[in-house]
């Protein structure tokens, strides 16, 4: 497989914060449209995109939400006060450019703290170059949301850029579901929204699409860098086959199913157990009367920061175990 450098470029530029999905839900549309059967919008804004056949119905989840800051105030002098969309770090997001979906971009700072390693949000503000308040409200409201605003970087072992939580993950379902010419298997491919403040796209999507198995793709940590915490999930390693974390512990029948295909076909990887985060997974479990479920894991270093990094191989092996899962009657 050559990896596709330009569409994982494209989607995790599209601004796309929780609830504010539409646009990268268009370009998703957009670049698999050709390739499934079905292509549905339900009423919280998830995509989703079947590929039909005579088997069990699977869901496979990634969502397509950004972590983001959303404006709380604007004071007399144009600076904006912002709250948070999910999990900001205010270390990470000190000194940061943001976006707005209008386009407006702003930098972060704050006010004066005898000591950085006690900086809160509510320290921090947005400078967008406004001279008052009411030249401020010209170009952002009361209740709109930014997001990093940084580059696209690769070198010929990795990609680093902001948000490969989660498109990486969306990567990751639209490779596979181009790959798959015929299936055995009636495949519901889910790209999720506001999985960033809770899983709430993945629960009213598994609802609706009532699956027999769920697969969520989904980034995890790393515990190969300098005195990083205890972790054997590292770049470079293969796809990671999650065994827990704290919304899931994946079902047996589909966890290991993922191994032994990752044997067969020579596919690396390794296996995951966090202690702590969740994926769509933890949604698509409990629908009902419960849902057979696991998570493909791309291993991610700095998640949630603007230079999420991520190797080409395993991003590759997590395409190649997938479309292997899903090819094979369930």
């Amino acid at each position: 497989m050559v990896f596709n450098s330009e569409l994982l470029k494209k989607i995790v530029m599209v601004y796309g914060p929780s609830s504010r999905e539409h646009l990268i839900r268009e370009v998703i549309s957009n670049e698999i449209k050709d390739h499934v059967d079905e292509l549905s919008t339900d009423a919280l804004g998830n995509l989703i995109a079947r590929k039909k056949g005579p088997g069990k119905k699977v869901m496979i989840s990634a969502h397509m939400d950004q972590i983001g800051l959303i404006i709380t105030d604007i004071d007399k002098d144009g600076f904006l006060r912002f709250g948070n969309i999910g999990g900001i770090s205010p270390a990470v997001t000190f000194s940061q450019r943001v976006i707005f979906e209008n386009g407006t971009v702003g930098a972060i700072y704050s006010e004066p703290v005898e000591d950085l390693s006690k900086l809160k949000l509510e320290d921090m503000y947005i400078d967008i170059g406004a001279k008052t308040k009411e030249e401020a409200e010209m170009s952002v409201s009361i209740g709109d949301i930014c997001v990093y605003h940084a580059d696209y970087s690769e070198n010929s072992n990795v990609v680093f850029t902001p948000y490969l939580d989660d498109r990486v993950g969306c990567f990751v379902a639209i490779e596979a579901l181009k790959s798959i010419q015929t299936t055995e298997n009636d495949l519901y491919f889910v790209f999720s929204v506001q999985e960033e403040v809770g899983l709430r796209g993945a629960r009213t999507a598994a609802y609706g699409v009532d699956p027999d198995f769920g697969i969520a793709v989904d980034v995890t940590i790393h515990g190969d860098t300098p005195k990083a915490k205890r972790f054997a999930v590292g770049l470079h390693k293969g796809a990671a086959i999650k065994v827990k974390d704290n919304s899931v512990i994946s079902h047996p029948v589909v966890r290991e199913r993922l191994v032994h295909l990752a044997k067969e076909k020579g596919i690396p990887y390794q296996m995951e157990v966090l202690e702590f985060g969740g994926t769509d997974s933890g949604a698509i479990h409990m629908n009902k009367t419960g849902v057979p479920s696991g998570v493909i894991s791309i291993p991610t270093r700095y998640v949630h920061s603007t230079v999420e990094m991520a190797s080409k191989e395993d991003i590759t092996n997590c395409v190649a175990l997938l479309t292997a899962y899903l090819e094979e009657r369930l």
